[in-house]
């Protein structure tokens, strides 16, 4: 488990502020809700992201994947059950590639989320998949960047701890804060791939209070 903070150059970078402003005014302004016939498919580095999957809508994405310029999914979520983003490579896959021309199996993400589920989050897991509906498994190379157990990749502005479970999964469970309804919070983690694919998939899990 680790202790969570918001690093300072991605919290006042104005491109972040300006991505999150407007996609907070878009969403609250009550656009209509995507579905597997109308997904909405936003490009950021060298991926797309799509909400074909349905029960959330995807607002905006920016960002080229690198720790100063993490890749940044705006979207809005309408209930609080699980909901899955699909992640496809656009540009050809060279491992370990820095020009920033191909998907290197590398990328610095945040998400920023609006919770229109109706009710308050106090917790928030995400899940990465290598086949949709299947959790991740330590042996194939895809990861919260698993080689450290300690890292402040992982960071949030409305939780204040975090749990890391890599065996048998990939998940990033966020945990000690709210989010209250029509609310936003964000979440950053560094997505690690050293077998690349041409697609896999985020799980995304807001957790609401028991009682």
């Amino acid at each position: 488990m680790g202790r969570l903070g918001w690093p300072g150059r991605i919290l006042t970078g104005a491109r972040a502020a300006t991505v999150l402003a407007a996609g907070v005014v878009a969403a609250i302004a009550g656009e209509t809700t995507g579905s597997v016939a109308e997904a909405n498919v936003a490009m950021a580095g060298a991926y797309s992201f799509s909400d074909e999957l349905g029960g959330f809508r995807i607002i905006s994405a920016s960002g080229s994947g690198s720790r100063e310029d993490p890749i940044t999914i705006v979207q809005e979520m309408f209930s609080a059950t699980p909901v899955t983003i699909v992640i496809r490579t656009e540009r050809p896959i060279r491992p370990y590639d820095w020009s920033g021309r191909y998907a290197n199996g590398f990328m610095h993400m945040r998400l920023v989320v609006v919770n229109n589920s109706g009710h308050p989050w106090v917790e928030f897991e995400v899940e990465l998949q290598e086949r949709l509906g299947i959790a991740s498994v330590f042996g194939d190379g895809l990861s919260f960047d698993q080689r450290k157990t300690d890292t402040d990749n992982i960071y949030s502005d409305s939780f204040g701890a975090y749990d890391r479970d890599f065996e048998p999964y990939d998940r990033l469970l966020f945990r000690q804060g709210k989010v209250d309804v029509n609310a936003t919070a964000s979440v950053g983690f560094f997505v690690t791939d050293f077998t690349p694919r041409w697609e896999f998939f985020l799980r995304a899990d807001p957790r609401i209070p028991f009682s």
